[in-house]
């Protein structure tokens, strides 16, 4: 049953490559973008920095791992049901990117800072542009689908059947996304700070 898993979730990556590579492309280009124009974007994300910041000191948000968890697995399931208008996904992709590239622009110590966003940052960005890759190929199937009903004049079942591949293709390449938020929430909460210590002191 985990080979036949493994083999669905494998052609699913193979078959979508685009969308994912596209997703991949926006979020580094995205937060690529947000640290180097990081004064062009200052007054568009400084507000959401500054809310953030103060939400977290007077705890309306707590770093624990349910509340990051379930902050960060209502993000990536946005970026999959905005797939059924296309862009949408793509747009809160690129905020995210454009967000994590300003606030390390705007923080005093470079390497300090991606220290403490690196170790769980790996699976949480991993994990936010294949949200939005199942986000891309979930309009993929609708797209279809109504192609088929409308232009094609096959039955609404007919059409569901003969596109219904990509609808689970997209909902396993969400599940793997959600499995990376799991693996992110968890390393955020319990081994960011630790490795972050751990490396600080070793260089200083």
């Amino acid at each position: 049953m985990l080979k036949q898993f493994y083999r669905e979730v494998k052609f699913a990556f193979l078959e979508n490559k685009l969308a994912i590579y596209l997703s991949l492309i926006i979020l580094i280009l995205s937060l690529i973008s947000g640290y180097i124009f990081e004064s062009y974007f200052s007054s568009y994300l400084q507000p959401a920095v500054d809310d953030l910041t103060q939400k977290v000191e007077t705890g309306v948000v707590q770093l624990t791992f349910k509340d990051i968890f379930l902050n960060n697995i209502a993000i990536i399931f946005q970026m999959f049901i905005y797939g059924i208008l296309f862009c949408l996904s793509v747009f809160l992709l690129a905020y995210n990117g454009f967000f994590v590239g300003y606030y390390v622009a705007i923080q005093d110590d470079f390497f300090r800072v991606v220290l403490m966003l690196l170790p769980h940052g790996i699976f949480e960005l991993t994990s936010c542009f294949l949200a939005c890759s199942s986000g891309l190929v979930l309009f993929n199937f609708l797209f279809n689908f109504f192609k088929s009903y409308l232009i094609v004049d096959l039955s609404l079942t007919d059409s569901f059947h003969d596109n219904s591949i990509k609808l689970k293709q997209a909902v396993l390449i969400f599940f793997i996304s959600v499995i990376l938020m799991i693996i992110a929430g968890f390393v955020e909460v319990y081994l960011t700070v630790p490795i972050a210590r751990f490396v600080l002191g070793f260089f200083s």
